[in-house]
């Protein structure tokens, strides 16, 4: 497996590489029940192949969740959101001045 064997070549296979109580554990739930993953015959070519960051449903990072049902629980999304549109903006300001 690519987690334990990177973590081996790391040399750090005590603290990650594995779900094993007392290590560091990144975990991505996919919803697998999409029309576009289905029929499901191969579950890590449809990961690989066919799945879409829209079908993550929960992350947990270090044993944190940061996404619950598809709902970012660290930050406000609005925020982000406005504030992305803002520099965006900006940089195309910018570009025209720049003409």
């Amino acid at each position: 497996m690519a987690t334990i064997n990177g973590a081996i070549a790391l040399g750090l296979q005590d603290k990650i590489g594995s779900l094993e109580m007392g290590k560091k554990a990144d975990i991505v739930m996919v919803d697998m029940e999409k029309p576009h993953l289905a029929p499901l015959h191969n579950v890590i070519s449809h990961l690989v192949y066919s799945a879409v960051g829209g079908d993550v449903d929960t992350v947990v990072v270090d044993g944190k969740v940061l996404m619950r049902e598809r709902r970012v629980l660290t930050l406000d999304e609005v925020k982000v959101l406005e504030e992305t549109q803002k520099a965006a903006d900006d940089l195309l300001a910018r570009r025209e001045a720049a003409k």
